[in-house]
């Protein structure tokens, strides 16, 4: 099963940007959807943004237009690119790989990474 590791989060100012990234172990990484989830301290885990093997994209309507997800098939990384952040986009980020193979779901979370959008 494929494992992840994230990296690029930190402490930012508000407006300012920062780039999150995800690699994968798998040599069939470019079947799997991938998704980007954050959980805030007292709040449930949200979908923030996704992206299919075919490069199709949604993304949670209080990060359109500011968060960018894009992934590299022959690098096998996902990354989320994240402009004009606010204060409430602070939480632990986690990186997902899902599949569904005939009739096998596989779901892998990634360890998370801390976003902290202060002044």
């Amino acid at each position: 099963q494929v494992q992840l590791v994230e990296s690029g989060g930190g402490l930012v100012q508000p407006g300012g940007s920062l780039r999150l990234s995800c690699a994968a172990s798998e040599s069939i990484f470019s079947m799997y959807i991938m998704g980007w989830y954050r959980q805030a301290p007292g709040k449930q885990r949200e979908l923030v943004a996704g992206i299919t093997p075919g490069g199709k994209t949604n993304y949670v309507d209080s990060v359109k237009g500011r968060f960018t997800i894009s992934r590299d098939n022959a690098k096998k990384t996902v990354s989320l690119q994240m402009n004009s952040l606010k204060p409430e986009d602070t939480a632990v980020y986690y990186c997902n790989a899902y599949r569904n193979y005939i009739g096998t779901k596989y779901n892998t979370w990634g360890q998370g990474t801390q976003v902290t959008v202060s002044s």
